[in-house]
């Protein structure tokens, strides 16, 4: 896990000033090559890179399944001793180099908007299907996963500055938790681990300790993901391509109070 970045911070409080040491989150650029052409730069928490990478070509739609994928590894020839350990370089296999093009999308994507590279909503959901799935889950059991995920977030409880995701199925079980300075990396982190352990999507859940924004809900629908639940508000993005993507969006699940806002008959 990537440690926390120790700074001097001037505290003012009731017209007096104390200087003291703080840790607040580290937030640094990491480029996403495939074939050594750039495709993306993320700002994100540094730690877990490759699973950041993984979940990012499955969420972002540009591989259906890592069995296309040759290598994930972090570069070890860059240009500048700022570059090192923030390339990771992606090589797929040549069987799927024949029959898929690939299309550099080459945007800056910063560590609060998932979607800022992309030119429109529509280009954004032009190859994402809607979730089809059985999936059900109690409330009762919805309202216990925030604290649960809270207990994964160490590094939110040294700095108050990260977002965190975790995966569970509808009887409570975890499957992962992560942290990052960007809510939708923290996604593409879970995402990229899970697949990398061969477990189903379908029968899972999303928790994320914020806001549930469409680029979540977008991600989730790319994985087949059935239910996103977000200890804050959703955006009426969200809820409105929740719907539309086959996903129940769930918001503000704080104690004993629950707001489902799309698809939901999957919340019972």
């Amino acid at each position: 896990m990537t440690s926390s970045v120790a700074t001097k911070v001037d505290v003012h409080l009731n017209g007096t000033v104390v200087s003291r040491d703080d840790w607040v989150a580290p937030e640094e650029p990491l480029e996403i090559q495939v074939h050594g052409v750039s495709l993306a730069v993320l700002m994100r928490t540094p730690g877990n890179d490759l699973e950041l990478v993984s979940g990012f070509l499955l969420s972002e739609r540009i591989v259906e399944s890592l069995d296309a994928v040759e290598s994930i590894r972090h570069c070890t020839t860059v240009s500048s001793p700022e570059s090192e350990d923030n390339v990771v370089r992606v090589v797929l296999k040549p069987a799927w180099r024949a029959s898929h093009s690939l299309t550099p999308r080459n945007f800056y994507a910063s560590s609060s908007c998932g979607v800022c590279g992309k030119a429109t909503i529509d280009e954004a959901l032009r190859t994402t299907k809607p979730v089809t799935s059985s999936f059900e889950v109690a409330t009762s059991l919805l309202q216990e996963l925030p604290a649960r995920l809270r207990q994964r977030q160490p590094m939110f409880e040294a700095t108050g500055g990260l977002h965190a995701c975790g995966l569970f199925d509808a009887q409570g079980a975890e499957f992962g938790a992560y942290e990052d300075v960007g809510r939708h990396n923290a996604v593409d982190k879970v995402i990229g681990w899970a697949a990398g352990q061969r477990l189903s999507f379908s029968d899972k859940l999303l928790v994320v300790s914020g806001r549930v924004s469409f680029e979540i809900v977008q991600k989730a629908s790319a994985v087949g993901i059935a239910l996103v639940a977000g200890i804050s508000a959703p955006s009426s993005l969200a809820i409105r391509f929740g719907e539309a993507l086959g996903v129940t969006v769930v918001g503000f699940l704080r104690g004993s109070s629950t707001n489902v806002y799309s698809r939901k008959h999957r919340v019972r």
